[in-house]
Formats: structure tokens, C-alpha cells, sequence
């Protein structure tokens, strides 16, 4: 692993030089200062390994609170395995460990009366390692995960008859849970069965914990009240292990969990072997530098590093893998669709509405291995259930719209990923472009008679947001389209996609010159407020999604009048300041909110469906515009703080979209192997690829927004955008950048990056 050599310039006459890990710049907490009504994140800090099955975090919030970690709370209630991917879709198969010292008459059992003040101060928040002062107790905790297992190490005080016995309280929380001690082997066993919804009837998160030390005291809780005996199951079922301690007595839990099986979960428990903590979290550390260490940075200011790195780290935390590994070392995976235990891959915990967009890429350049998995998981989603997944967690969830599983499946074989059953995937989408599951709305194609019929959905047949799906589904058909070229089907089976993929020019308001609701016979919805959110948009209103046509930015300039307009209704959107109306909502949601008060016009870059459209100026041959606010964004948008997101980070997409900007492009049209050209971010960049090549990107003068001039393995390079297969071969790409716009490069006719519409005159 080869070692960041960075310059720390403290003041301006003294320099520090010190050669630090990837992992160390890594901020757990960044999006931490979150609440309901306004979101720097809606993050929670994440102790686990890439991509891992499990994630342990520290609770500040009740029992059921999807805001389980929020930084200006003062108490721990627990160490928490969750699976929640956010705070709106909420958590599944959580449970909790408490370390605490109480006599008698402590109602230990009582989530509330048990929290423990602490300090950030005394709190270490690394991806691999948590440590924590739990003053109330004097007790110090500490975890250090695997994929499926995590180590505990509580350090107690001596306890005497003045202050109790030490504790370590396990609580299975409500609605359907089971525990079982066994004395003589020090264990504690049980399941879960919370949920937030996707799981079948027989859903359980069966847990195992092994404890290095004899159980001197020990006791249940069911349903609020003392149990006699050694298990107990009900609908919230708690158990307390005590012991007398020294000074200073160490007591290490070994915990593991299954979604299949007890059995499982022991299998699982033996990720940890015989290691010690410190060689669990040694190791841990190293499986971090490795995944982060794929982008090496180099740069004069730490913060950047550090908001550069926290946003690696955010971008390989989901899909989760939902997946174990078998006695016979098969991967496994309890199906959340069937009940059943099923073989192969699986991964959940993403919503495709947002990491379609740019999380999905960046898997594919610097991780293809890792999505290979997971294409091989979406295969085993379509056996189960009929569908592929659009917001899983772990089943199908209804959320969001749109159908942009097609551009995650098109876009990974289209970039060459490959050994995995494409041909079930081709199934998969073209079934998704015309059917609707059956409970869950926002799987398949809601709509999809109108919009085969009509060529959109229809503002008042119903369907809300509808513009945003008519939009989504035209890009998506395009995916199919090119998919299934690659594939080489049949024109026939083809031309319908073909044909969809330039669907939306039909909610394009020629007057408003904004995509507008449609009604069924054909009029444009009335009264019409371009300021409007949601009604026939999703999360935003039509100045956010009438840049939502990713695959033919040159069709849209056509519909607006050409290059000219285009540029000035980009510009409008900065311009215009911060109105909103709310109606639709009956009060201002958060996103809304966090568009308000960045100061950016009506630019949104909290949520997903405008963090494209800055890039579009590429198109218009005028990208020094892209340039300007991109770097604006970076500036002021992001930093490794609590606070460090202007609005949701949304399983990795907000956090992949600083990645590749950073890195100077930006996938605005997963699919057609090309990044958009923005403004890097760093001094000097080294990409390692999945096959052992090296991207170097070097930014002269970059402290300046704008690109003066640009090569590539030494030749002059004008264009606005960067071919996938060239950067997968490696070499150098250097930035000369300056503090002026230099308004003559990238405005060529062949500098701009793909449309479809230029595909068609072909």
C-alpha cells in the first residue's frame, strides 16, 4: 500500500510533511448534524468495512428513531447494529449492546434511564474503530468490526457495594424478539425481528455473542417485565449479563449476526477467528486503506483531503451486501423476497433514483470487481421476485419513481463488466419497462399504459409526478436501447425503445420553454408555477427537472432554440432567487429548505435530480461556466464537518458526485461511456484501476477554477468529455488551469459530449 506524502502548511512559515493513510483523513461524523426539518447529511457513523453486511453505530436516539445518531445529542443509548440506509426508509434486524455499571435499583432495562452522557471529545469515529468515554459509568467502549462480526471491548471500573455491578445490558428491541443465555458457555443467542418494511413473514436477524469472561449475574426482561428462567421471546425482549470488576478489567464480546439461521450467525462469528481486537482492528484498517487507497490524493490543504476521503468513504458503504458465506464457503443469502434461503450474491440498501446517477459509475471505474457482485445479485432479485429492485431495503420498498435499474444494469455491461447472466438481466429490464409490481407502486413502471400509449404520463389520470417519471422512463428506455444493441437483439424488439427514449419532448412547454404536466387529451397543465415542488415533479420543481434529459442534452437545446437560450435558462436557474412554492407539500419539506439557504439561486445540489445539470454547459459550448459553479459548489457545499452536505448524502450518490468532481469529470449520461469535463480539485491524482493501470491527473495552478489548457499523454485535448475505454487504459492527464475563463477551448462542433439526437443523424 503506498503512502500519501502530503504537505500540511500550519501557517506560513512552518511546514509539517507526514505520511498518512487514506483512512486517517476519514471523518465518520461528517453529515452527522442532521434533524428532520434540515438535512447536512441524515448520516450516522458507520463502523464497518466496505460494503459490509453489518454496520455498528453509536445510538443517540430512541429505539425506532431513524435519526439514531444525531451530533448534538448528549447521551449514548447503545451500540447499535443497524442496516438503515437512511433515516426516511428507517432500519431492519437492529439490536443493541449496552456496557453500564448500577445497583439493584437502576431500571437498567429502560432505554432512557440507562443512556450515558459523553463527549465528543473522548469519542474516536474511524470506519474500522470506535472508542468512547460513557461517563456516567466510568466505563470506556470500543468496537472494531468484519463483514458479519465486530469485537467489543468494555473497560470497567471497580465495582464496589456504593456503585453496583458492572453490566452489559443486550436489548433485541420490539415488536417480535427472542434471547437465550447459556451460563456455562458465557453466551448470549437471539433474534430480531424489527423491521421497517420489504421482509416476508418469517424475517428474523438471528444474533450470537460470545463473552470472554464468566456471567456472575444475569437476568431477562419480557414485555416490561422480569422473567425467570434462561431464554424468553415476546414482543420486546431485553437480558442483562453482570460481573464484579477491578480497575481497568476488560471485558470483549465476540458478536455476530444471520439473516438465515443461529446456526449461520455462528458461522459467521468465525470471520474473527482467534484474533485478538487489536489485530481485528489492525486488520480492518488495512481493508480500508486498500479500497480507499484505489484514488490517491495529494494536496496543500488537509480539510480538502479529509472532505475528499469522508466522501470516498460514504461512496463504498451501499449497496450493503446482504449476502453470507456458507461452511462449504458458497455465498448464501436469505431472500427477502421469498423467505427462503437462496445461493449466490445479493446486495440491498440503495435507491436507485439517487445512485443511478453517479455512485453506479464510479463503482464501475474504480471498483468494476465489486459491481460484478452486485449485477450478479440484481440477476438473483429478478428470480425471486419478477422485478428488479428501485429502492431496496431489504425487499422491494416504495419509494421514489422512475425505472433506473435499466441504467444500472446498462451502463456496468456497456463498460465492459461481464460474467454474470446479462441475458436475465435483458429480461429483467424490458419486463420492468412494462409492467408494475403488484404492492409495491414504485417498482417496474407506474403508468406504463399511458406512457406506451401516449408517450408520457398524464398530469390528471392520477399518477403524481408525473412529469419526473415520463422523463426517467425516457432515459431508461434509451438504456435499454443501447443495451440491447450491445446485446445484439432484433431491430424490432428494439425500435420501441428507440422510439420512448425520445419521449420527453413530449412534456416540453415550448411557451415556458420547461417541462410542464401533460393532461390525457394532450394540454398542457393549468395554472402551471414553474417554482412549484413535487405535484407533477419529484422533489423539485420544473426549473430542477427540465434538465433531466441526461441522454440528449443537443435535443434539448434544439427544443429551446439553440445554443444561446439554452445557456441563458441554465443561467436562470442561479439567478432566479430562492422562491418556492410549497402547496403540494402543505409546508416546506427539507429539501426545499436546504435549496433556500445555500445562497445559489434556485440551484438545488442538497437533492439528486439537478446535480447533473451543471455540466450541461459542456453542451452549450460555453463549459468555463460548468467550471465557475462546480468549483463554487465544492467550495462551499462540502467540508469534513457534521455538517458537511447540503442535504441528504443519500447512500453514496451525494458523496460520489465530490469523488468525480474532484477528479475533474462527471458521468452526467451513465450509459454512453463518457464523463462530462468539469475543474479538478487537486494537485495530483492517482487513480490505480481494478487490472492494474494508473490515471494521473496533475492540475497546474489549481488553486484557479478555470481550465486554460488540457492534455493527454502529452496531446493537446479540447473536447468537453473523456471517453470510459481511455481512462481505462490509464496515463496522464494534465490541467493547466488559470484564473480567467479561456473562452475559446471546448466550443468546437466535435467538443461536446453525447447526445442522442446526433446519434440518430448518424
Amino acid at each position: 500500500m503506498k503512502r500519501l506524502l502530503i504537505s500540511l502548511f500550519i501557517t506560513s512559515s512552518l511546514t509539517i510533511n507526514a505520511a498518512t493513510e487514506p483512512v486517517d483523513f476519514v471523518s465518520t461524523l461528517v453529515g452527522t448534524l442532521s434533524k428532520h426539518s434540515l438535512s447536512t447529511g441524515n448520516t450516522y457513523p458507520a463502523i464497518a468495512m466496505p460494503w459490509g453486511m453489518n454496520f455498528w453505530t453509536p445510538q443517540t436516539g430512541r429505539m425506532g428513531d431513524g435519526w439514531q445518531y444525531v451530533y448534538t445529542e448528549d447521551k449514548i443509548r447503545g451500540f447499535k447494529q443497524t442496516h438503515q440506509p437512511s433515516p426516511w426508509i428507517n432500519d431492519y434486524g437492529q439490536f443493541s449492546i449496552m456496557p453500564m455499571v448500577s445497583g439493584p435499583d437502576h431500571d437498567f432495562y429502560n432505554e432512557d434511564k440507562r443512556a450515558s452522557w459523553f463527549s465528543h471529545k473522548t469519542e474516536v469515529a474511524t470506519p474500522y474503530y470506535y472508542k468512547v468515554y460513557l461517563a456516567d459509568y466510568d466505563v470506556w467502549a470500543e468496537i472494531t468490526p468484519t463483514e458479519r462480526a465486530a469485537i467489543m471491548r468494555f473497560t470497567f471500573p471497580e465495582t464496589t457495594k456504593a456503585n453496583g455491578i458492572a453490566r452489559i445490558v443486550v436489548d433485541a428491541f420490539d415488536r417480535g424478539s427472542a434471547i437465550k443465555y447459556d451460563v456455562n458457555k458465557n453466551t448470549i443467542t437471539g433474534y430480531s425481528t424489527r423491521n421497517s418494511g420489504g421482509v416476508p413473514q418469517n424475517f428474523r436477524n438471528y444474533f450470537v455473542m460470545q463473552f470472554d469472561t464468566q456471567f456472575q449475574f444475569w437476568g431477562i426482561q419480557k414485555d416490561d417485565k422480569t422473567f425467570t428462567g434462561t431464554e424468553a421471546s415476546g414482543n420486546h425482549v431485553q437480558a442483562m449479563v453482570g460481573f464484579n470488576t477491578k480497575k481497568g478489567q476488560q471485558i470483549t464480546v465476540r458478536v455476530a449476526s444471520s439473516f438465515i439461521s443461529e446456526e449461520q450467525a455462528w458461522q459467521n462469528l468465525k470471520e474473527l477467528g482467534n484474533r485478538s481486537f487489536d489485530q481485528v482492528c489492525a486488520a480492518g484498517r488495512k481493508q480500508w486503506n486498500d479500497v480507499l487507497g484505489r484514488i490517491e490524493v495529494e494536496d496543500n490543504d488537509i480539510d480538502h483531503l479529509r472532505t475528499f476521503y469522508s466522501s470516498l468513504y460514504r461512496s463504498v458503504l451501499f449497496p450493503r451486501s446482504f449476502y453470507e458465506i456458507n461452511a462449504q464457503g458458497e455465498p448464501v443469502h436469505y431472500s427477502p423476497h421469498t423467505g427462503e434461503v437462496c445461493q449466490g450474491y445479493y446486495f440491498t440498501d440503495t435507491g436507485f433514483w439517487d445512485t443511478f446517477r453517479c455512485l453506479f459509475p464510479l463503482l464501475n471505474l474504480v471498483y468494476p470487481e465489486m459491481n460484478v457482485k452486485m449485477q450478479e445479485g440484481l440477476v438473483n432479485c429478478y428470480k425471486e421476485s419478477g422485478f428488479l429492485p428501485e429502492w431496496a431495503s431489504p425487499g422491494h420498498r416504495g419509494c421514489m419513481v422512475g425505472n433506473n435499474s435499466a441504467s444500472v444494469v446498462a451502463d456496468a455491461y456497456l463498460k465492459g463488466l461481464n460474467g454474470y447472466d446479462i441475458e436475465t438481466l435483458w429480461k429483467a429490464v424490458v419486463h420492468g419497462a412494462n409492467a408494475v409490481h403488484p404492492q409495491v407502486g414504485s417498482t417496474g413502471r407506474m403508468g406504463y399504459e399511458y406512457y406506451n400509449k401516449l408517450g408520457y404520463v398524464p398530469y390528471n389520470v392520477g399518477i403524481n409526478e408525473n412529469v419526473a417519471r415520463t422523463l426517467e422512463y425516457a432515459y431508461d428506455d434509451w438504456c435499454i436501447y443501447q443495451l440491447g444493441k450491445k446485446l445484439g437483439k432484433k431491430e424490432k424488439e428494439l425500435k420501441p425503445f428507440k422510439q420512448h427514449a425520445l419521449n420527453y419532448k413530449n412534456v416540453f412547454d415550448k411557451e415556458t420553454k420547461l417541462m410542464r404536466g401533460r393532461n390525457e387529451d394532450g394540454t398542457f397543465q393549468t395554472p402551471f408555477s414553474p417554482l412549484k415542488w413535487g405535484d407533477a415533479f419529484t422533489e423539485g420543481n420544473a426549473w430542477h427537472y427540465t434538465w433531466s434529459v441526461f441522454h440528449d442534452p443537443e435535443g434539448l437545446i434544439q427544443l429551446m432554440g439553440g445554443k444561446e437560450t439554452f445557456v441563458q435558462m441554465l443561467d436562470s436557474v442561479f439567478n432566479v432567487p430562492p422562491y418556492f412554492d410549497d402547496s403540494y407539500y402543505g409546508g416546506v419539506i427539507h429539501e426545499i429548505r436546504e435549496m433556500q439557504i445555500m445562497g445559489m439561486g434556485n440551484y438545488a445540489h442538497g437533492n439528486q435530480p439537478i446535480q447533473h445539470m451543471i455540466y450541461l454547459y459542456d453542451w452549450a459550448a460555453q463549459p468555463w461556466k460548468a467550471q465557475q459553479h462546480i468549483r463554487e459548489v465544492m467550495d462551499r457545499f462540502y467540508n469534513a464537518a457534521p455538517d458537511g452536505y447540503c442535504g441528504d448524502e443519500d447512500n453514496g450518490q451525494t458523496s460520489a458526485w465530490y469523488v468525480f468532481s474532484a477528479m475533474g469529470f462527471y458521468p452526467v449520461c451513465p450509459g454512453s461511456g463518457q464523463y462530462a469535463i468539469g475543474t479538478p480539485y487537486f494537485n495530483h491524482i492517482r487513480l490505480h484501476l481494478s487490472d492494474g493501470k494508473t490515471l494521473t491527473i496533475d492540475a497546474n495552478g489549481v488553486s484557479n477554477p478555470y481550465i486554460g489548457s488540457m492534455s493527454f499523454d502529452g496531446q493537446a485535448y479540447d473536447r468537453n468529455y473523456l471517453d470510459h475505454t481511455q481512462l481505462m487504459k490509464g496515463g496522464h492527464i494534465v490541467f493547466d488551469m488559470q484564473a480567467q475563463p479561456n473562452r475559446q477551448r471546448g466550443i468546437s462542433k466535435d467538443a461536446a459530449p453525447y447526445s442522442f439526437s446526433n446519434e440518430l443523424k448518424k
